[in-house]
């Protein structure tokens, strides 16, 4: 056992007996890496804040119970990760909320560097894009699928900047507005792309 893992399995039988000097010592250590990965999932920093005090109220309760030889971190980062989803369950009947997770959905799926998406996510999204006016279609795709600037696609089709703008604005109210015709079918969407994003942020383990 390396010396970094003796301390913190020491941190961890310090804390099981009730010590808020441990406990505040691994608030230190971890609680940033968390506050970002569940900022990245909930993408609002009052409810990033509060999932994590949460997370971390509920480690000092059940104190008691932590495993110091388990990989703990992991109970962390699953737990936290429980609470993000329980979360969203909350606000599953916000209509307000769901507007903004569609679209929030959508920049993820249409990040070419992700890779973590899968093939059911993807093909909802492209059935909503065949929906839109060619125009439309064309710059959405050049602009979110293939990652060229807005100057760039301006550039190809002869058109300005702020026509590229107004039309990527109206295709995301297209998309949204889509989604929203079955609230199922968004919801399927958001989750999809909620459990590929926990998949990609969750740190691997050893």
């Amino acid at each position: 056992m390396g010396t970094e893992n003796l301390d913190i399995t020491l941190l961890l039988q310090r804390l099981q007996l009730g010590s808020e000097q441990a406990f505040s010592k691994i608030y230190d250590l971890y609680s940033k890496p968390l506050y970002r990965n569940i900022l990245y999932l909930v993408k609002d920093e009052d409810i990033a804040q509060e999932i994590l005090q949460d997370l971390f109220l509920k480690l000092w309760l059940k104190r008691e119970r932590i495993d110091p030889e388990k990989k703990w971190l992991s109970y962390l980062y699953e737990s936290a990760n429980r609470m993000v989803i329980d979360h969203f369950r909350k606000i599953a009947k916000d209509q307000r909320m769901i507007n903004h997770l569609i679209l929030t959905a959508v920049d993820h799926v249409t990040n070419a560097e992700d890779k973590l998406i899968d093939q059911e996510t993807h093909a909802l999204l492209a059935k909503a894009i065949e929906h839109l006016p060619p125009q439309r279609k064309l710059v959405f795709k050049l602009c979110k699928m293939e990652g060229k600037s807005h100057k760039e696609v301006a550039e190809l089709l002869g058109i300005s900047t702020h026509t590229i703008s107004n039309q990527i604005k109206a295709a995301n109210k297209s998309l949204k507005e889509f989604f929203l015709l079955d609230n199922s079918l968004a919801v399927l969407f958001i989750a999809s792309v909620l459990i590929a994003l926990i998949a990609e942020s969750s740190p691997t383990l050893l």
